[in-house]
C-alpha cells in the first residue's frame, strides 16, 4: 500500500492563522482542508475524512466547543483527533475543551515546532498498532486508523459516505444486504433518506472503482439487494 499524507482540517475564522497553519503543515508533508466556519467545514466532511481537526476555540456563530460537542457525538467524526486552537490560557478553559473530547489544546501564539509535535503526538494515538486496523480485500486495503482506502497502492478520493458504505463492504464481503439493512447499518437508523439512497452510492463507488477493474466486486442481488464479493452472485 502506497504512503498515504495525512490530512488535517483547519476551522479558523482568521484567514491569516490558517494561511500560516497551511505553510506549516505543507512544509511538514502533511495535507490542509480550511474552512471559516462550522458551515464551511461540515461541507468539507461530507466529502473528505480528515486525520485530524485544528479547531477555533472563539468561532463567530457556533463556537468550536459546541461543534467539539456535535462532532463527538457523530458516528462518523467522534474518532477522528482534535486539537482546540485559542487564545483562552486559563486552566478551566483547558479542563472544559478536554473534558468534552478534545485530544489535546495549544494557545495562540504558538510555533511551528510545538503545533507539529502535537499533531504528531495526536495522530500517533490513532496509527495503526497491529494488523486489525487494516482489512484487505480483493486488493482493496481499508486503514480505519486514517479513515482511508487504497486499491493496489492507489488511494482512492472518497467522500466520507462513500468512504463508510466502501469500509463496510469491504469487511461484511460475500453477504447480501437489502438497502433497509444498510440504511440502518451505514447511514444510521436516526437518517431518514429513501432507497434511492443507496442506489446512488452504489453507482459512485462503481464508478470509483471502475479505473481498477473492482467495480464488479459491487453486486446486484435481483429482488434482494447488494452484494461485494469475487464470486458470481446467487
Amino acid at each position: 500500500m502506497g504512503a498515504l499524507r495525512s490530512k488535517v482540517l483547519i476551522v479558523d475564522d482568521e484567514s491569516a492563522i490558517r494561511d500560516t497553519i497551511c505553510l506549516i503543515l505543507a512544509n511538514a508533508g502533511f495535507e490542509s482542508l480550511e474552512a471559516a466556519s462550522v458551515l464551511e467545514a461540515q461541507g468539507l466532511l461530507r466529502h473528505a475524512t480528515p486525520n485530524l481537526i485544528l479547531l477555533d476555540w472563539m468561532l463567530k456563530g457556533v463556537s468550536g466547543i459546541e461543534y467539539l460537542r456535535l462532532l463527538k457525538k457523530e458516528e462518523s467524526t467522534r474518532s477522528i483527533p482534535v486539537i482546540m486552537l485559542t487564545a483562552k490560557g486559563e486552566e478551566h478553559d483547558k479542563v472544559s475543551g478536554l473534558e468534552q473530547g478534545a485530544d489535546d489544546y495549544i494557545t495562540k501564539p504558538f510555533s511551528a515546532k510545538e503545533l507539529l509535535a502535537r499533531i504528531r503526538v495526536a495522530l500517533r494515538r490513532v496509527e495503526p498498532t497491529s494488523l486489525e486496523d487494516l482489512v484487505e480485500f480483493e486488493g482493496l486495503v481499508l486503514d480505519r486508523s486514517r479513515h482511508a482506502i487504497s486499491s493496489r497502492g492507489t488511494p482512492l478520493k472518497c467522500s466520507a459516505m462513500e468512504y463508510r458504505l466502501l469500509g463496510f463492504f469491504i469487511t461484511h464481503p460475500d453477504r447480501v444486504y437489502h438497502r433497509d439493512q444498510l440504511l440502518d447499518l451505514v447511514w444510521g437508523r436516526h437518517v431518514h433518506v429513501g432507497d434511492r439512497t443507496v442506489d446512488v452510492h452504489v453507482r459512485s463507488l462503481r464508478k470509483l472503482l471502475e479505473p481498477f477493474g473492482q467495480e464488479r466486486l459491487l453486486q446486484t442481488v435481483r429482488g434482494a439487494g447488494y452484494m461485494f464479493s469475487a464470486r458470481h452472485s446467487p
